[in-house]
C-alpha cells in the first residue's frame, strides 16, 4: 500500500525507551523502515515519535534485527522470508539505512513544516503518506499522496565501524566459491573427482580465486542448482595447466589427467584470461543432481567471497552431516 515491496519484521515493537514501534520492515536493500499510524496521537507527537524511534532502531545491529523478526514469525529464518519476499538474498548488510514514514489521514500546517524541513534541507528521509477512502457509483477507492514527493531515499554510506554491527561477523575460515558450469569448459564431476576449485576467462573470474588462503574452508556453490561440496584449500592458486594433485600417491598435472571440462579460453596463453585453479582437499560432496538449495542461501557473482552468512553455513552442514 505505501507503494513497495516491504517484507514486515516486527510489529508493536518494543524499544529500549518504553514506547511500541507500530511497524518496522525491510526493503529490498535492508533498509530499515519504522513506521508510525497517526491514529489518536496528535501530529506533531507521532512525528518526534517517528525519530525518537528512529534513533533506537539505528543503532540496532544485524543480530537484533534476526532477533526482532524471530519474536514476529517464530521458526521463519529472516533469510527465507527475504529471498521469498524478493526473490534476492538478504545483503550482507542489514540496517545500514532507516526510512521513517508516518501513515495518516492529515496533519497540520506545524507537522508539514517540520517533515517538509527535514527532509528537503537535511535529508532526513522521513514522509507522510495520507490514505483517502472514497466511493464511487459504488466502487470503493483507496487513494495515496506523499506529503514530500516520494522518489526513495539513497543509503547513506556505513561507516566501518556500523558495519561491524549491520553485518554478519566472518568467522576467519569460511570461504564461498562459484564453481559455473559454462558451455562445458567447466565441469564439477572434475573439480569433484581430482580435489579443485577453478574459474577463469578474464582477470574478474579469476582474481577472487587467487585470495583463497592455504587452510580455508569452501564451501562450493554451482550457480542455479546449489551447494555441491566442502573441502579445505590446500595450495595457493595457479594457471590450471600448472596445477597439480596428488593421485595414487604421485603429483600429477591436471591437465594431463581425463577431463570432461576443456578449461580453455580465447587467448588464455596471457594469465589474466585463463583458466586459474585451487587445490582442496574434500571433506564432502555430492553430484550436481543432489546439490543442497535453499531459500536465502548465500549466493554471489564473484568466484570466490567470504561467507559470512550463518544460515547458508548451517544448512550445508546439516545437509552434509558435517561437525561445525
Amino acid at each position: 500500500m505505501l507503494g513497495e515491496t516491504l517484507l514486515v519484521i516486527g510489529r508493536q515493537v518494543a524499544t529500549a525507551f518504553g514506547g511500541f514501534i507500530d511497524l518496522l520492515a525491510l526493503d529490498e536493500t535492508a533498509c530499515v523502515h519504522v513506521i508510525e499510524l497517526k491514529r489518536d496521537k496528535t501530529p506533531r507527537d507521532v512525528t518526534a515519535q517517528a525519530l525518537d524511534y528512529g534513533s533506537w532502531v539505528s543503532g540496532l545491529g544485524r543480530a537484533e534485527i534476526q532477533s526482532i523478526f524471530e519474536a514476529y514469525k517464530p521458526g521463519v529464518a529472516i533469510e527465507e522470508a527475504f529471498a521469498e519476499c524478493f526473490n534476492e538474498t538478504l545483503p550482507e548488510e542489514v540496517n545500514a539505512s532507516q526510512t521513517f514514514t508516518i501513515v495518516a489521514a492529515s496533519v497540520d500546517a506545524a507537522t508539514e513544516r517540520i517533515v517538509r524541513f527535514l527532509n528537503e534541507d537535511f535529508g532526513v528521509p522521513i514522509n507522510v503518506v495520507f490514505f483517502r477512502h472514497f466511493e464511487d457509483n459504488g466502487a470503493k477507492y483507496l487513494a495515496r499522496t506523499w506529503l514530500v514527493e516520494h522518489e526513495g531515499q539513497q543509503p547513506t554510506a556505513t561507516s566501518p565501524a556500523r558495519q561491524t554491527k549491520t553485518r554478519e561477523a566472518w568467522n576467519g575460515t569460511d570461504w564461498y566459491v562459484s564453481f559455473g558450469e559454462d558451455s562445458g569448459t567447466r565441469q564439477w564431476a572434475d573439480g569433484r573427482k581430482y580435489g579443485f576449485v577453478s574459474g577463469g576467462g578474464g582477470k574478474w573470474f579469476s582474481q577472487t580465486l587467487k585470495n583463497l588462503p592455504v587452510g580455508a574452508r569452501v564451501f562450493v556453490h554451482i550457480p542455479k542448482t546449489g551447494y555441491v561440496g566442502v573441502g579445505t584449500v590446500t595450495g595457493e592458486g595457479r594457471r590450471f595447466d600448472q596445477l597439480q594433485v596428488e593421485l595414487d600417491g604421485a603429483e600429477r598435472f591436471v591437465k594431463d589427467l581425463p577431463l570432461t571440462g576443456s578449461y580453455a579460453h580465447e587467448g588464455d596463453s596471457e594469465d589474466e584470461n585463463a583458466e586459474w585453479a585451487v587445490a582442496v582437499e574434500w571433506v564432502h560432496t555430492v553430484p550436481r543432481e543432489n546439490a543442497i538449495w535453499k531459500n536465502g542461501m548465500f549466493a554471489n557473482q564473484n568466484t570466490a567471497a567470504k561467507l559470512r552468512q550463518k544460515f547458508t553455513i548451517d544448512q550445508v552442514t546439516e545437509a552434509f552431516g558435517l561437525e561445525d
